[in-house]
């Protein structure tokens, strides 16, 4: 990669940079993220936490890059975002909001590769997204959906305020799985 590749792809990703943290950029997904995000997605802890998505190629993965994010930056201006370390901009997860039409609030997600796991990325890409969904969209209420068995996720949910509510089905064949709430309104 020459200087001026390099200087190219770093004005694109500060054009879709959304939110910085202390160690973290989270931007909004392109297709040029396909990789990861086929990486992602075939892991198998997003496979029992999160469902197949149906990611079998490279292809695919564009694909599912412009029907979820990119579609949902268009129709609500927000959506699921890479999150990439800041220092030399190796991505390491996902983390965002979501509307989908099973709920009646947004949702928060994030998944990050296994390998990057107990650093508290989760935590402050979620504080980060958190912050910018009450400032920026006017969101006092976010909840977030998981599987029962998804200790991990759940403790940082509740450290970040999230609340227990109760069992729901996005899907009418779908498994129960929990709602929290963080409610700022109440």
């Amino acid at each position: 990669m020459t200087t001026q590749d390099r200087e190219n792809a770093d004005d694109q990703r500060s054009t879709l940079k959304v939110l910085e943290t202390n160690r973290l950029i989270l931007r909004r997904l392109s297709t040029e993220d396909a990789d990861f995000i086929f990486e992602l997605v075939n892991e198998p802890s997003w496979l029992r936490f999160i469902g197949d998505k149906g990611v079998r190629s490279i292809p695919d993965a564009r694909d599912y890059i412009l029907k979820g994010p990119v579609a949902s930056y268009e129709r609500f201006g927000f959506g699921l975002y890479l999150v990439e370390l800041k220092e030399n901009g190796t991505p390491i997860g996902i983390c965002g909001l979501i509307k989908r039409e099973s709920l009646k609030d947004v949702d928060i997600g994030f998944a990050f590769l296994p390998k990057f796991w107990g650093n508290g990325y989760a935590y402050e890409s979620a504080s980060a997204v958190m912050a910018y969904g009450k400032s920026a969209l006017g969101l006092n209420r976010i909840v977030a959906v998981t599987t029962p068995d998804n200790h991990s996720s759940i403790k940082v949910l509740e450290k970040l305020g999230f609340r227990f509510e109760q069992m729901v089905r996005l899907s009418v064949d779908a498994t129960e799985i929990k709602l929290l709430a963080h409610d700022e309104s109440v």
